[in-house]
């Protein structure tokens, strides 16, 4: 069974450019700016998508490069679910399955919202058999804030007052990019509600997973070295620390130099001083029988 996407018909792409771009400025994209009105064009026309049916959204996103907002285009859950009708190798979704309820404050805003939602996805393979792909996706990895100059971590109106229903579309458009590969991994614009655009998100392109790299850590400076040596050679000679758990700890939160790997790796438990002598022991009391202690005043 092919996979190839079919090349619908769509009326609307046979309008002027000009014509279609003034229908979607006033109405579905209201606000949108012209060069963001021929990106989403562009996207429909080579995806074989209705612009009519709204299948991407234009999405203001903060570029921590140039410092400002800017615009860009992402699928809706929709255009994923439109291209796996089209494949014909479609066979369903299941209903979303949510974790346990958790209710707590986020940055200040009282909400309950489910821990994590699982949906899954059939697939007709070529065998004829259906295989059935499933994403999991957790509801704090997901949820969009308010940002802000505030810079607020509570959640934003939407997934405020609709916590189960955004995250279900979270898990399904994963699910999707699992079962279809094919079609893209780009994330959809509900997963990105709300986040930065720059170089912490990245996706996954095998499985379409939304990835987030690992925050620069700052590195450990000369000063901390020193100031801590003591405490870990302390930490070491009572049996509580090895070298290799200092390394770990300082790693959790620092990038340390080869150097000072190296420094914590030599590090031995302090040897315990050697028991005296009985003669060593008593050599002052000896020294005095004998008449060779100086210090005596007599």
């Amino acid at each position: 069974m092919g996979t190839a996407v079919v090349k619908a018909n769509i009326p609307a792409l046979s309008m002027s450019e000009d014509e279609l771009m003034s229908v979607l400025k006033n109405s579905l994209y209201p606000g949108a700016g012209t060069e963001s009105i021929k990106m989403v064009l562009g996207y429909c026309k080579a995806a074989g998508l209705d612009p009519m049916h709204k299948p991407v959204h234009i999405v203001p996103m903060y570029d921590s490069k140039s410092g400002g907002m800017r615009d860009v285009i992402m699928p809706g859950i929709g255009s994923y679910r439109t291209q796996a009708a089209r494949s014909g190798e479609y066979a369903g979704v299941s209903e979303p399955e949510f974790g346990p309820d958790v209710t707590e404050d986020v940055g200040g805003t009282r909400i309950t919202y489910p821990s994590w939602c699982k949906v899954t996805i059939k697939r007709i393979l070529k065998n004829g058999m259906i295989a059935e792909f499933s994403a999991t996706e957790r509801w704090k990895e997901n949820y969009a804030t308010k940002g802000g100059k505030e810079k607020s971590i509570a959640p934003n109106a939407m997934w405020y007052r609709r916590p189960y229903a955004q995250l279900a579309k979270c898990a399904e458009a994963q699910a999707l990019r699992k079962a279809f590969p094919e079609f893209g991994a780009q994330a959809t614009a509900d997963e990105m509600e709300g986040k930065s655009f720059d170089d912490s998100t990245v996706i996954d392109h095998g499985t379409g997973e939304i990835l987030q790299k690992p925050a620069e850590k700052p590195a450990y400076t000369t000063e901390q070295f020193a100031a801590n040596l003591s405490k870990w050679q302390s930490g070491i000679d009572a049996g509580k620390l090895s070298p290799e758990k200092v390394i770990a700890a300082v790693s959790s939160k620092y990038t340390s130099s080869e150097a000072q790997k190296a420094s914590i790796l030599a590090m031995r438990p302090t040897p315990e001083p050697e028991p005296e002598s009985p003669m060593e022991k008593h050599a002052d009391f000896l020294a005095g029988m004998d008449g060779t202690n100086k210090d005596e005043p007599f």
